[in-house]
């Protein structure tokens, strides 16, 4: 089974995506498409025996064109619709001029005036009409094919409505000829106009739609052109595409790093906040890894390249986000539904009015018919959920948090509880100094410089803690040499000891600290001496520290009316110390990994909404059954993780954001439904002609009104960027 997403040219309204999605749903080795109108995008799932030609074929059959596989580099094809626009807005002004001059008294052009010289002004019209008919064919082979395939679009009813109302126009051009009928009865400029204020609307619409994914382009845009490759002692500048796996690469102060990759040389602080959102610089040294598209700040360093091209870390998240963006929300799905039967009916209302008219012998019967056609809008409905949805998707990616399906975005708003797993996810999961106790004339932090000298020659958890803390606060350690193990105790060079409470024993030294070591145990800490000639310099407690923060983040999410849960597998000792300092009341402690996915679906048999944080890894099972699943412990393989949300940089406030785009896109849905919905509402019974002669349309009014619903709904889902 393969996945694809493939550029779609030709869609213009909910319909066309509809239509789309349908038909490729129907194909035989399709096992899923999903059709995303404002990216004009397919995600294809499908069976390996079918090639992208198939896939192609499928999609000109339906009626639209396929543009191959979409590029993560954006296209910088000129675009010359506006220069078009411009030259059929003057010929628009001098259309309308000639047709309606009259009726405003304005000075009529010589020779072309209706009353004197009919003749002329009718074929002036019909041959001013031509470039706009010339202008629109990519409308009418739209809609007529869709017609045929049985998926009227909104292209069908401006087809319809036009062309009805152009034979209607030519029939009396000629009529003016043969009989010397009046010229009154002629519609050309209504066809121009109409196929005028759409495509402009179109135009206007492909640049509001083009703003909904800039969040999507700066991703795409943040990994370099070049890099710079290193051959001997020389530097070589090579394009993205001429590096391996394996090259070394160096990238100097303000540079971008090339590719994903592993520090060998030098240190620094990158800029990661278009990756991870996270606003700080993180500090990276050998042994680190590197990012594509982070900004190097201060340092020089070499690294060695890793993941290239569509393997590194940034065009996964592209991807992801990309694949999550053409998933469908129920509320989207429930729009298109109605969307399907929209166009049919609004064919079948026309027709009626047609009808209606004729036989109460009104005539302006064919005019309140084609004002039916252009003025129902199913672009706004269609427009109203993607919009919203690519939008918000591009501001969670914005933010670090990677959300994989748009189903999950729109569930965010509705979680009432949230399981928390303690190791790893409250905690940082690894050893962290928690207390000093300092009893010499040393600092803080030559205390620990002595301590971690020692300690950076063993692989030991509680080594580590200390060597993290250095790399933190920048200390230089010393070299040490004869540092050898005292079993079960500690660490000596013969002058320096570290080491736990039988130390003391070992030394016959008597313990004077008892009391701050018992503190530090009561805590759940590891107990770390240090000793130098026969005196107690410090007394150090490690322990897995909650992360920062984690108190204030409880107490905001608390505010949603969310019940918050605690699952651990450590006694409830432990685990009510935890709950206490993070203000967690309801803690379910002593649970296997095994039983903790048990847990879930058992509050979600009871009908709650859960979203399980959790590691990513040994949660896995529990993150899969939750509402949600969200993982704290990304990595950078991405693409390996079960969960539901990625936070890429494991800050859990991102939780908060999260729920709080859920809550703005889905009000900003309702918003433009409403308005889509109010539109149609109050715009097709005025033009079926109910409220005349007070109120009534006509088709070039028609057209203008609908294209000003559309922008309507697109200027309220922009609003979500701010």
């Amino acid at each position: 089974m393969k996945k694809i997403i493939l550029k779609v040219d030709g869609m213009s309204c909910s319909a066309c995506s509809n239509g789309l999605e349908k038909y490729l749903n129907k194909q035989k080795g399709i096992k899923e498409a999903s059709v995303n109108l404002v990216l004009a995008q397919a995600l294809i799932t499908y069976e390996d025996y079918l090639t992208i030609d198939d896939l192609n074929r499928f999609i000109e059959e339906a009626g639209f064109t396929s543009l191959g596989e979409y590029n993560l580099k954006e296209d910088n094809k000129k675009d010359y619709q506006k220069y078009y626009l411009i030259i059929l807005g003057l010929l628009a002004i001098l259309l309308m001029y000639i047709a309606m001059g009259h009726m405003l008294h304005l000075p009529m052009i010589p020779y072309i005036d209706m009353m004197h010289h009919k003749e002329n002004y009718v074929i002036i019209l019909f041959i001013l009409t031509i470039p706009f008919l010339i202008y629109g064919i990519d409308i009418f082979k739209s809609g007529i094919k869709n017609i045929i395939h049985k998926t009227p679009n909104m292209d069908t009813l401006v087809t319809l409505g036009v062309w009805t109302s152009f034979i209607y126009s030519f029939i009396n051009m000629l009529l003016v000829f043969i009989n010397d009928s009046s010229a009154n009865n002629l519609y050309f400029e209504s066809c121009a106009m109409i196929i005028f204020f759409i495509k402009l609307g179109r135009y206007i619409d492909g640049k509001s739609k083009e703003k909904t994914k800039e969040a999507i382009k700066e991703l795409v845009q943040i990994t370099p052109t070049y890099a710079y490759l290193k051959v001997g002692d020389d530097v070589k500048k090579v394009t993205i595409d001429e590096v391996k796996k394996g090259d070394i690469l160096v990238c100097k102060p303000g540079d971008k790093v090339a590719v994903d990759g592993n520090i060998i040389k030098g240190s620094t602080h990158l800029d990661e906040k278009f990756i991870t959102g996270e606003s700080f610089p993180s500090k990276k040294e050998i042994g680190n890894q590197v990012m594509a598209g982070t900004i190097n700040i201060d340092g020089y360093i070499e690294y060695e390249a890793v993941r290239i091209g569509a393997d590194s870390t940034i065009s996964e998240i592209v991807h992801l986000v990309m694949e999550a963006s053409n998933t469908k929300a129920p509320i989207q799905k429930l729009a298109d539904k109605v969307c399907s039967y929209f166009v049919p009916s609004i064919i079948a209302l026309a027709l009626l009015t047609l009808i209606v008219n004729l036989i109460l012998g009104h005539n302006d019967a064919l005019i309140s018919c084609v004002t039916v056609l252009v003025v129902a809008c199913p672009c706004a409905l269609g427009l109203a959920t993607p919009l919203a949805m690519v939008i918000s998707m591009g501001n969670c990616a914005k933010k670090g948090i990677l959300v994989k399906n748009s189903t999950i975005l729109e569930e965010a708003h509705h979680i009432d509880t949230i399981v928390f797993d303690k190791t790893g996810t409250l905690t940082y999961g690894n050893l962290k100094i928690a207390k000093i106790y300092n009893f010499s004339k040393l600092t803080d932090d030559e205390l620990i410089r002595m301590i971690t000298s020692l300690e950076q020659t063993s692989n030991h958890p509680i080594s580590k803690a200390f060597v993290e803390y250095a790399k933190e606060h920048d200390l230089k350690l010393d070299n040490i040499s004869n540092v050898h193990n005292i079993s079960g105790i500690g660490l000596t060079n013969d002058e320096i000891y570290i080491g736990n409470n039988k130390l003391f024993k070992e030394l016959n030294l008597t313990n004077k600290y008892e009391k701050e070591e018992s503190l530090l145990t009561k805590d759940g800490c590891s107990i770390v001496y240090l000793i130098k000639n026969n005196q107690v310099l410090g007394l150090v407690g490690v322990k897995d520290v909650i992360r920062s923060h984690m108190k204030e983040i409880i107490n905001n999410l608390k505010k949603f009316n969310i019940d918050i849960i605690m699952l651990t597998g450590d006694n409830d000792s432990v685990a009510q110390k935890v709950g206490d300092s993070v203000n967690i009341d309801h803690i379910i402690a002593g649970v296997l990994p095994s039983e903790k996915n048990k847990v879930i679906k058992k509050l979600i048999n009871e009908g709650k909404k859960v979203m399980m944080v959790g590691d990513g890894i040994n949660d896995a099972p529990s993150l899969a059954s939750a509402t949600i699943g969200i993982s704290v412990n990304s990595g950078s393989d991405i693409a390996l993780d079960t969960s539901d949300v990625i936070l890429m940089n494991d800050n859990l406030d991102k939780i908060e954001s999260l729920i709080l785009i859920s809550k703005k896109a889905i009000r900003n849905i309702k918003q433009n439904l409403f308005w889509a919905f109010f539109y149609n509402l109050c715009m097709i019974p005025i033009a079926l002609g109910i409220f005349k002669p007070t109120l009534q349309m006509n088709p070039m009014l028609g057209s203008l009104a609908m294209t000003c619903s559309s922008l309507t709904v697109m200027l309220n889902a922009l609003r979500l960027k701010k």
